[in-house]
C-alpha cells in the first residue's frame, strides 16, 4: 500500500510522462486522430496504472484503442525512460467515456442556445418589419 499523497504524486508524474510520449506519436497505423490523456489512476498497491484517453474524431476511438493496447509494452518502456520510479506500474489504456458525455452535453447546450437566440431574433425582427 502506498499513501494517498504519494499515489497522487505518481499519478501526476505518469500523466505528464504518458502525455509527453503520446505527443511524439506512434507508428501504428491504427492510432489516428488527436489523442489526449485526460487522467491516470494508480491502483492502491501501485502495481497498475490506468491511463484514460480521448480520441478526436470519436470515430477513430475504437481502432486507436486497439493500437494503444498493442503498443502498451513499448509505451511502458518509453515512459520508464522518462520517469524514475523504483517499481514501474503496468499501463492500461481506457477510453474516457466521461469526457465524451460531457462534450455531448456541451454540444446540446450550445445548440439550444443558438436556437433560442434565433427565435428571439425572429421575434425582434417582426415588429421592425411592420413599422418599416
Amino acid at each position: 500500500m502506498i499513501g494517498e499523497r504519494r499515489k497522487k504524486q505518481i499519478e501526476s508524474i505518469l500523466l505528464r510522462a504518458v502525455q509527453q510520449r503520446m505527443a511524439r506519436g506512434l507508428s501504428d497505423p491504427r492510432v489516428r486522430g488527436l489523442i489526449t490523456v485526460t487522467r491516470v489512476e494508480l491502483t492502491d498497491d501501485g502495481k497498475r496504472a490506468r491511463a484514460y484517453v480521448t480520441v478526436m474524431p470519436a470515430e477513430h476511438a475504437e481502432l486507436t484503442l486497439h493500437g494503444l493496447k498493442a503498443a502498451t509494452a513499448k509505451l511502458r518502456r518509453d515512459v520508464m525512460d522518462l520517469v524514475h520510479l523504483r517499481d514501474m506500474p503496468a499501463l492500461e489504456f481506457v477510453y474516457d467515456e466521461g469526457l465524451k458525455a460531457q462534450m455531448e452535453v456541451m454540444s446540446l447546450l450550445t445548440k439550444d442556445k443558438l436556437e433560442r437566440e434565433a427565435r428571439e431574433n425572429t421575434a425582434n425582427d417582426r415588429p421592425g418589419e411592420e413599422q418599416g
